[in-house]
């Protein structure tokens, strides 16, 4: 596992303290229902052309704030951001808290967790931008 920063590893524990997370199977049993959330990838465009969690959307971390409003402009809708570790997607939960959406939550553990958890997974190829 990647070792990160000191000061890195301090502003994700703050985000981390600040938003809402979720575990893998918790959010298993929530995607396939009715009013399930939005799984917004926010890794780099190469990590999702390597794998993604199925039914997920892509929408990477260095234009998320950018983009988003156009993607959801619904502040109360349910998002459910995932990256490698949890770190990316906590710092982006927050970001999104902070532009005033109210149900945002990041995937503890990221896709690394997930995977982990032996739970499923799409490989398939996708171009990358």
């Amino acid at each position: 596992m990647k070792q990160h920063g000191e000061r890195f590893s301090a502003l994700c524990a703050r985000a981390r303290d600040a938003i809402r997370e979720i575990d893998a199977p918790t959010l298993l049993g929530r995607l396939d229902r009715p009013g399930a959330p939005v799984l917004v990838d926010v890794r780099e465009d190469h990590e999702w052309a390597a794998g993604r969690i199925p039914g997920a959307v892509h929408l990477g971390r260095g234009i998320l704030e950018r983009d988003v409003e156009a993607a959801w402009p619904d502040l109360g809708t349910e998002l459910v951001l995932y990256c490698g570790g949890g770190f990316r997607s906590a710092l982006a939960a927050r970001s999104l808290e902070e532009m005033g959406y109210t149900n945002v939550a990041s995937l503890a553990g990221g896709q690394r967790g997930w995977r982990a958890d032996g739970l499923p997974w799409d490989d398939s190829p996708v171009p990358v931008p």
